[in-house]
C-alpha cells in the first residue's frame, strides 16, 4: 500500500474518534477494517499504530495548533481541518520517516479531497507557520 493511501485511511479513523469515546475506538476500528476488501495485516497494523500515537499526541498537538493559527483555536475549527492538521503535524513533528514538505503537502491533497473550498489554504497556512 502506498503512504497516501495509508495516510487518507489514518486520516479516516483519527477523524472517527471526534465522534466516538476512546474506549468505542476499537470496536470502530475494526469494523472500518471489516469493511474493506483486502488488506494486508501490516498495512493494517501501520494505519492502527499511526492512529494511536496521534491520538495520544492530541494534547500537545491541539497546543501547537492553537500557537499557529491566527485567529482560529481548534475548538472553533472544522472537523475536517482539524484532523489534517492533526495528521500533519503529528507527522512533521514526531514521524522521523515523513518529511516536513511531504507531510504539508499530503495534509493539502486531502484537504482538496474531502475539505471545504478554502481547506487546502488554511491547512497549507498553518502548516507553513509549523514548518518555520
Amino acid at each position: 500500500m502506498r503512504r497516501s493511501e495509508a495516510r487518507e485511511h489514518i486520516f479516516k479513523m483519527v477523524f472517527g474518534l471526534e465522534f466516538n469515546e476512546k474506549e468505542e475506538m476499537p470496536e470502530q476500528v475494526r469494523l472500518y477494517f471489516e469493511q474493506l476488501e483486502q488488506m494486508e495485516e501490516k498495512d493494517k497494523e501501520y494505519i492502527q499504530k499511526k492512529a494511536w500515537a496521534i491520538a495520544d499526541h492530541k494534547d500537545e498537538i491541539d497546543t501547537l495548533i492553537n500557537e499557529h493559527a491566527s485567529g482560529w483555536k481548534t475548538t472553533r475549527m472544522n472537523k475536517v481541518d482539524l484532523t489534517l492538521l492533526r495528521l500533519a503535524v503529528y507527522e512533521m513533528k514526531w514521524d522521523d520517516d515523513v518529511p516536513v514538505s511531504v507531510a504539508i503537502n499530503e495534509a493539502v491533497e486531502l484537504a482538496k479531497r474531502f475539505g471545504g473550498e478554502e481547506s487546502p489554504s488554511f491547512v497549507n497556512g498553518v502548516l507553513a507557520k509549523l514548518a518555520v
